[in-house]
């Protein structure tokens, strides 16, 4: 240990992250301390690391962060995460930021300042790469004066901004990939119908919780796109064809626009969402590379209307991992078994019900025949706890047909999962 360079020991406290553990490893002898001044990159202060942080005032924790911190020199990646912390004073986390802002690379902070402060105006943004901000207040971006030419990942969760502000600070970040916005609190001007933003470089859009009218997106390099518990009217991506990964769960949507170009699509997710199939279809019909589609209860516009499985077939040839939950009819069932179809790259096939029903067997069976080289079959289920008769029999039936069809499809791995 005597022979460690001081550099390396600074390495190893900063992959310790949690403030406690430093402070306390720090004290083996001076080489030591003399790193956590000099050689520190990393220091984390996290409510679910240490008790005592719940016991501290608001007050004795933040001349304790003040202290901790102002006894390094080149932090890089400083988070403060304190969950049961109801706000800080101004002045102290203004002190933490203009400490650190000529050599942080990473922030992460989630507390509420009072009075309240622009954390985007204090933090050093020549070297930050990330940045993590939750709980607080954004305003008076000027993306010609406060740039950011580093950062690449920007995360912004229950957070009150104008949707030019948010606008402005995406111009002002030249290089940013990943972009997540969790519960904002957007404010729209009188003048402004919808929000819109501009980044040739973001290549992965994360949205969760956010109603809108009108949300544009222009974006020629993005790869992933998910959209959870939205509201919006209108929806709609502008670019270069570059998605590859298209997730929505839970989102209210009456006009959804992913673009022309889905050649390089590769994942579809899409869970808790109702569907008109034929539009829905036509939007991600040219994704001839697709190899994973997920179609999770989800609800038809029009109760006439199926997923045509030959369609899928033809449309999507690579396709090696099928999942699929929803309501079927009789009549539509039979039509789509009825079809010449055969998913012959299909490896692991998903099959769920909401309400179980005789069908439910035909379907299984009629799918497994058209998988020739399946390899893993999951049957995932709602059993109520109150069981009719009939409900009973019907999943006995069940049980019995899966138990036939396991003795024929010896090769097919088969797993249950019940909720």
């Amino acid at each position: 240990m005597e022979r460690l360079p001081v550099e390396v020991i600074g390495n190893i406290l900063s992959r310790l992250g949690a403030a406690r553990d430093v402070v306390i490893a720090s004290a083996t002898c001076r080489k030591w301390r003399e790193a956590w001044r000099v050689h520190l990159h990393t220091l984390s202060f996290n409510s679910n690391d240490w008790p005592v942080y719940h016991e501290l005032t608001t007050s004795r924790l933040e001349i304790l962060i003040t202290q901790t911190i102002f006894q390094t020199t080149g932090l890089q990646c400083l988070s403060i995460i304190m969950d049961d912390v109801d706000e800080f004073s101004a002045a102290p986390v203004i002190a933490w930021l203009m400490y650190t802002r000529d050599s942080l690379r990473q922030l992460h902070y989630n507390v509420r300042t009072s009075p309240t402060i622009n954390i985007i105006e204090k933090c050093g943004r020549q070297k930050l790469q990330v940045l993590n901000l939750s709980h607080n207040t954004i305003s008076g971006i000027e993306p010609s004066y406060q740039r950011f030419p580093c950062l690449k990942s920007l995360s912004l969760s229950h957070i009150s901004i104008s949707a030019l502000d948010l606008s402005y600070l995406l111009t002002a970040c030249p290089k940013i990939e990943i972009l997540t916005l969790l519960s904002l609190d957007i404010a729209m001007s009188d003048a402004q119908a919808s929000m819109e933003l501009n980044s040739p470089s973001l290549k992965d859009l994360s949205v969760e919780a956010i109603s809108l009218e009108k949300f544009i997106l222009e974006a020629d390099s993005l790869e992933k796109l998910q959209l959870k518990d939205c509201t919006l009217e209108v929806f709609e991506l502008v670019g270069k064809g570059t998605l590859k990964l298209l997730k929505i769960d839970d989102v209210s949507v009456i006009q959804l626009d992913i673009g022309e170009n889905t050649e390089n699509l590769e994942v579809v997710d899409v869970s808790n969402f109702t569907i008109m199939w034929t539009k829905f279809h036509h939007m991600i019909s040219k994704a001839s590379r697709l190899r994973g589609l997920r179609l999770w209860g989800v609800v038809f516009d029009d109760e006439d209307e199926i997923v045509d499985m030959e369609t899928i077939s033809v449309c999507f040839p690579q396709l090696t991992q099928l999942s699929l939950c929803y309501d079927l009819k009789e009549a539509s069932l039979q039509y789509s078994l009825q079809r010449s179809f055969e998913l012959k790259n299909v490896i692991m096939l998903e099959l769920g019900w909401t309400v179980i029903t005789d069908l439910f067997s035909q379907w299984v069976a009629g799918l497994l025949e058209r998988c020739p080289n399946l390899r893993k079959l999951i049957i995932n289920g709602v059993v109520s706890e109150a069981k009719s008769h009939e409900e009973c029999q019907v999943l006995a039936n069940f049980t019995t047909s899966i138990v036939g069809l396991m003795r024929k499809y010896l090769h097919v791995d088969v797993q249950f999962e019940y909720e």
